[in-house]
């Protein structure tokens, strides 16, 4: 329990004391330098990701950095085990990239103003005029080179079993033709979920695939949700 509530602590006291870097990173941008701005919202942004996994006595262990392109968008197509999935890939995925996530978690304060700095996407799910625009947005951001990360499974699992990839999930890469990677985590849970909702230390361990180009995946879209959801799934236990 004491792990938990110092945690938690730290969590928002974080959050609390970037406020400080949000009023930098708007100074930056008023003065024009555009570069220094994306250098500080990725240091920022990763140094928060890694230091609130090693808070809660997590260990991560990355496999297939090589099969990350070297340019252009990219769409991260994960599993999503628990909570500790976000900043795991803010972390431990080289770059900026945003997240196609529910409008809930742009509720939270501070958070979400960060959120939108990295360029996410919110999806309300019970209105389909405004996820229609969403996803065009998402389209746009990926052919101008954004990279953005998508939980196809639409909710945490809470364990280490795979649900069903959703087909509408995939209309961001076949409408941008943007390369997929797909992304298995394993493990996550464990930090969170699996506990009762008290924090305890564990492995992550995040596997890169090879990517998939639009001229790989065109060829077969009916089948593609499966066809990456299998493997996703070849990298659990």
């Amino acid at each position: 329990m004491a792990r938990t509530i110092l945690w938690f602590a730290y969590f928002w006291l974080f959050q609390l004391c970037s406020t400080i870097v949000l009023f930098v990173y708007f100074l930056l941008g008023l003065l024009g330098w555009k570069q220094s701005q994306a250098k500080l919202l990725h240091r920022v942004t990763r140094t928060w990701a890694r230091q609130m996994i090693a808070a809660a006595g997590g260990k991560v262990e990355v496999s297939g950095l090589e099969n990350l392109p070297a340019h252009g968008g990219v769409l991260f197509i994960s599993n999503h085990q628990g909570a500790f999935d976000i900043p795991l890939l803010i972390g431990y995925l080289p770059g900026v990239k945003g997240f196609v996530s529910k409008k809930e978690n742009f509720r939270l304060p501070i958070i979400s103003t960060w959120m939108k700095l990295l360029g996410c996407i919110v999806i309300d799910r019970g209105d389909l005029r405004q996820s229609a625009g969403a996803i065009a947005r998402g389209i746009r951001d990926l052919k101008t080179g954004r990279s953005l990360v998508i939980f196809p499974e639409g909710t945490r699992s809470k364990s280490g079993n795979l649900q069903r990839f959703k087909e509408g999930s995939f209309k961001l890469a076949t409408r941008s033709e943007a390369p997929i990677v797909p992304l298995t985590i394993d493990g996550s849970y464990r930090l969170l979920e699996s506990n009762r909702g008290r924090i305890r230390p564990g492995v992550i361990r995040l596997t890169i695939h090879r990517p998939l180009s639009a001229a790989e995946y065109s060829v077969a879209k009916a089948d593609l949700a499966e066809r990456v959801q299998a493997i996703v799934g070849s990298a659990l236990p």
